[in-house]
């Protein structure tokens, strides 16, 4: 841990009160968060936490930070492991459902119910929020690059649309051409939404008794819908 002993202590604390939210997250939910409470488990009166986070808003904010990181690191890991596009977009998916499943309650903070009155920074979270959406993107545009997306043009795409994607190409740079980049779009609903079903229990309890048979046809649906077949 680089820095003062200063710094070194203060980096320790915020790491220890972001320890403690997660368990009190997973116990009592985004929105009975409690500085107090955090205070008590740290060991130490409430005013000493106040001098590192003043609110409850900007401990959610810590813990919408660690976890998107948490996700971010676990999909580049994966992503980074596999070979080939396609592999590379099933080794997202997987990452994605995997994490969301061990940490419900961080998912869900992420992905789940807004927090009542609070409203997430953006200048703190959209550069990790973003960190999964880049890595997929990223698997889709070089692929096309390299001549390994393969998907016709189902459907026109409106005037409106197409002025929005030439939007999000360039903030993006990318090269995908619309119907592509319209596709990838879906595929990156649909992922989360399959993903927001099982850890959300949508499905119910005894619809599926392989949950993740189910997920891992529809990640092979979505690898063909965004134009990666396989061999």
């Amino acid at each position: 841990m680089p820095g003062t002993p200063r710094e070194r202590a203060r980096e320790q604390t915020l790491q220890d009160i972001t320890r403690i939210g997660r368990e009190q997250l997973a116990s009592v939910g985004g929105a009975a968060l409690s500085l107090r409470a955090v205070a008590r488990d740290l060991g130490v009166v409430s005013s000493a936490v106040y001098r590192y986070v003043k609110s409850r808003d900007e401990l959610l904010t810590l813990l919408v930070v660690d976890g998107y990181n948490e996700l971010g690191d676990a999909v580049e890991a994966a992503v980074a492991s596999a070979a080939g596009p396609r592999e590379q977009f099933l080794a997202l998916g997987r990452a994605v459902r995997e994490w969301a499943l061990r940490e419900p309650a961080r998912y869900g903070l992420l992905f789940g119910s807004p927090v009542p009155g609070y409203d997430a920074p953006g200048e703190q979270t959209t550069t990790p929020g973003t960190r999964v959406i880049y890595a997929l993107v990223g698997i889709f545009d070089n692929a096309f690059r390299a001549g390994k997306l393969e998907a016709d043009a189902a459907a026109p795409i409106d005037d409106r649309l197409a002025t929005d994607l030439d939007r999000v190409r360039a903030e993006l740079g990318l090269t995908t051409p619309d119907h592509l980049l319209a596709r990838g779009v879906l595929v990156w609903s649909a992922l989360f939404g399959a993903v927001n079903f099982e850890v959300f229990g949508q499905y119910g309890a005894d619809t599926f008794t392989t949950p993740g048979a189910l997920f891992e046809h529809h990640l092979a649906v979505l690898a063909e819908t965004a134009g990666l077949p396989a061999a």
